[in-house]
């Protein structure tokens, strides 16, 4: 896993921190490791049992991790600066913090960013005294929808190389953000308000509706819109989605997402977010291009490693690659993920890495692709092998 390389990395870095009397550095890089820590537990125990109600603190923990390793690469450019110059570089003030909930994200902790939907949850409250309405279903719900989307004006974005759009904080911040996250601003709110919202995944869109013993309620149409249209915004109404096509009966028959189903959904458009902007610059390029390849002269093949290698952003591949490993937490048989993840660390030069993984991938893939992946990694063995030879003959 790409902590432990990371942990063994900052120690070689530890003494120049030290003589360069830069011990923020030295702490916020060992904060750091204690944040992937805390991280990784926190899906292990996600993953393990049926939390409830921990949606938005999984999700912004993802942003402390991610939030943390953008600081800490920072922190190590400024590093390398100061030793370019040899002159004594001007430190930002350093905040320590003694658990990761302290840990800042664009200016609140993760607690103050989970109270933001407490204070949404009481505005929605005195939207209903204010009307002096009772606690009924479809009123309820308007005025969660009031709230979110005219007094508060979050909005949905397609955007997908936004990263705004795909953290949690950043969607509470700026108001816009992608589908998932705006549906679980909307359950966690209403979860506060005593209300149950289901989820489920239909086509390309995910869907939102109230956990009701009267379906039908939800398609009745009134001002042109139906509660469930109105929940869940254009795509129930647009012909070109099979969101558009769901009635009470085939509501009942879809398959209700999980709290780590939805977590999933995030990681993966995570995981699609950092993999785009990486390969910006690669137009074209995809992480299954190089098993199509395979076939040709090993020539070629080896020549990937080396001199042609695709222009990639390192820190926004490293982000998309941490993504893909808290998924590969919540689903460890996902045999395609698994492949895209080692191919991540393919591009990455991690070959060592990448030949576990896809070796791993090769027991859960069907027999077609599985045999691709074996013809790619024994070419990985040797791409390996040069890599190692190349390092030691420059030592």
């Amino acid at each position: 896993m790409y902590y432990l390389s990371i942990f063994f990395h900052i120690l070689v870095h530890q003494h120049l921190l030290k003589q360069n009397n830069l011990r923020p550095f030295l702490f916020h890089s060992l904060e750091w490791i204690n944040t992937l820590g805390t991280i990784q537990l926190e899906f292990e125990l996600f993953n393990n049992s049926s939390i409830v109600g921990k949606l938005e603190q999984i999700l912004l923990h993802v942003a402390a991790e991610d939030e943390a390793f953008m600081a800490f690469n920072q922190e190590m450019d400024a590093l390398s600066l100061s030793n370019e110059r040899r002159s004594a570089l001007s430190l930002p003030d350093s905040h320590e913090w003694s658990s990761l909930e302290e840990m800042p994200l664009a200016g609140k902790n993760i607690n103050q960013w989970m109270n933001e939907l407490d204070v949404i949850a009481k505005e929605v409250e005195a939207e209903l005294i204010s009307r002096d309405i009772g606690c009924h279903l479809v009123e309820v719900l308007e005025a969660v929808h009031l709230v979110l989307f005219g007094c508060r004006g979050f909005k949905r974005s397609s955007i997908l190389t936004d990263s705004k759009c795909s953290y949690f904080h950043s969607v509470l911040s700026s108001r816009c953000g992608s589908a998932i996250l705006i549906s679980v601003i909307y359950i966690e709110v209403c979860r506060r308000l005593g209300l149950t919202i289901m989820g489920a995944r239909v086509g390309e869109d995910f869907l939102i509706w109230p956990q009701t013993g009267n379906p039908e309620e939800l398609f009745k149409v009134t001002s042109g819109h139906s509660l469930f249209a109105v929940v869940n915004g254009k795509c129930v109404e647009d012909p070109k989605s099979r969101a558009s096509e769901l009635t009470s009966d085939s509501l009942l028959g879809l398959e209700i997402a999980s709290n780590r189903d939805i977590i999933g959904i995030a990681l993966a458009n995570l995981i699609r977010l950092h993999w785009k902007r990486a390969s910006r610059l690669a137009h074209g390029l995809m992480l299954t291009s190089p098993l199509r390849n395979v076939d040709n002269a090993s020539g070629k093949f080896n020549e990937m490693g080396t001199s042609i290698s695709p222009l990639l952003r390192p820190q926004d591949l490293r982000l998309a690659i941490m993504a893909s490993e808290r998924l590969l937490i919540l689903q460890p048989h996902n045999w395609a993920l698994r492949r895209d993840h080692g191919m991540m660390l393919y591009f990455n030069r991690e070959y060592g890495e990448a030949v576990q993984e896809l070796s791993i991938c090769m027991v859960f893939a069907p027999e077609e692709e599985a045999s691709v992946l074996e013809s790619f990694v024994e070419k990985l063995h040797l791409l390996r092998l040069a890599s190692s030879w190349k390092s030691f003959s420059l030592v």
